[in-house]
């Protein structure tokens, strides 16, 4: 899988790209990362990337000529356009999801703005918006960083065990749920021990209890995605098993 980035900021980056499960990935070739600055696009002596905004108004914006001109370079040196995202605040929320649908892409481009936000045309040359969520970062390297890591765990081989994506919160292969409970050594802390079925050596016991307590704390701490979950087998079952 290779994502494109569109950043001002590549350098940003370079220590993501080379450290732990997504440095192993990317040198294995299994995801592969290039990125690109509009910089390079950029209008003048000073090669500007952003302008005051029509209206007035505080900050500067990105300019929709040098942003797709950045993204139509980087498309040009593939046979296809690659998947854009625009990642922006006011973007679909990013979940599991959404994550494996990019995962099987085979290109990806991440569109990072900075300054006051976009040209609210870019938005008409892009396929996707994501966010991370309801809040605002000052630029979308991290939500760029986000994206690739969550994907990269679910290529093939990445996670050395690909068991272990199917046993974390949100899998659907667990019906959306939060993650049961984890222990190891010390049995015993600070009063604190193993729940007994852990240590019963019973695999349909363990699993019964795990299946369980990933029901409690997700009806606990997430009630929503019980309630997502249970609109979504309304739906399969109203379509005749397909999805939207």
């Amino acid at each position: 899988m290779r994502f494109d980035l569109v950043t001002l900021f590549p350098e940003l980056f370079e220590s993501f790209l080379s450290t732990s499960l997504v440095g192993r990935a990317n040198k294995s070739g299994t995801l592969v990362v290039r990125a690109t600055s509009p910089r390079d696009f950029g209008l003048g002596r000073h090669r500007s990337v952003d302008d005051t905004p029509y209206g007035g108004g505080s900050g500067m914006v990105m300019r929709v000529d040098v942003l797709v001109a950045c993204m139509e370079s980087v498309d040009s040196l593939d046979a296809e356009r690659a998947h854009r995202v625009l990642l922006t605040p006011q973007g679909a929320p990013l979940d599991q999801a959404r994550v494996q649908r990019l995962a099987g892409r085979p290109r990806v481009m991440l569109v990072c703005g900075r300054y006051e936000g976009f040209d609210e045309r870019v938005r008409a040359c892009v396929d996707e918006e994501i966010s991370l969520g309801d809040f605002v970062l000052t630029g979308g390297e991290v939500a760029a960083m986000a994206v690739i890591e969550a994907c990269a765990r679910c290529l093939p081989g990445v996670l050395g065990n690909d068991d272990s994506a199917r046993e974390e919160s949100f899998s659907p292969e667990k019906g959306g749920l939060l993650e049961y409970p984890q222990y190891t050594r010390p049995a015993e802390f600070r009063g604190m021990g193993v729940p007994a079925p852990l240590l019963s050596g019973h695999h349909a016991e363990i699993e019964r209890w795990r299946t369980e307590q990933a029901l409690e704390r997700t009806r606990e701490r997430r009630p929503d995605l019980l309630a997502r979950r249970a609109e979504g087998g309304r739906g399969a079952g109203d379509k005749g098993g397909s999805t939207p």
